[in-house]
Order: structure tokens, then sequence, then C-alpha cells
């Protein structure tokens, strides 16, 4: 994990050095359906790189909050069982019955 941290870092250091390097280039034209925008090429890159952070955020977020929630179901279903192992009364609670109509 510790690795994983690094290479961000250096990954941001790079960005950091390439928009700070093509800040004085001339202006960039960005066109999209009917607006134009004129702006410097590191405003478009850092812009850019922003944009695919929050993409990746917005699809990463809700398999990370089911698989926590998955995570916590299942840790309660091991511990109902080991309750019923040790020699506990308690019955297992069954969470995914089959829905009678």
């Amino acid at each position: 994990m510790q690795f994983f941290y690094w290479l961000i870092f250096l990954v941001a250091i790079g960005i950091a050095i390439l928009a700070v390097q093509n800040s004085n280039a001339p202006l960039v034209m960005i066109k999209f359906l009917i607006w134009r925008f004129e702006t410097s090429l590191a405003y478009t890159i850092l812009g850019s790189i922003g944009a695919g952070i929050l993409v990746t955020l917005f699809l990463w977020v809700p398999r990370a909050i089911k698989s926590s929630i998955r995570l916590r179901e299942l840790k309660k279903r091991v511990e109902s069982v080991e309750t019923v192992s040790n020699g506990s009364t308690k019955p297992i609670q069954q969470e995914n019955k089959p829905k009678s109509s």
C-alpha cells in the first residue's frame, strides 16, 4: 500500500512540473459543442487530470460502499456461526430467506 502512495506522489509531482513548465505556452482553444474556451495549456492539463480523477471517484465510490456493506453482513454471519458453534442456543439468522408470494 505504501508503494501505491509513493507512486501517486511521484505522478502528482510529474503533473505539477509539466504544468509549471508549460505555464508560459501559448493559449489553447478548446471547443465543446457551442462553447469555445481559450485558456493556457497548464490549466487545460490540470483540468483534464482533475476531470479524470472525478470520473474515477464517481465510478469507484459506489463499488466501495457496496463492498463495505457486504463485508459488514459477512462479519455478522461469521459471528452468529461462531456463537452457534460455541454451544450457544441462539439460532442463526438467515438474511437471504426466499420471499413467498
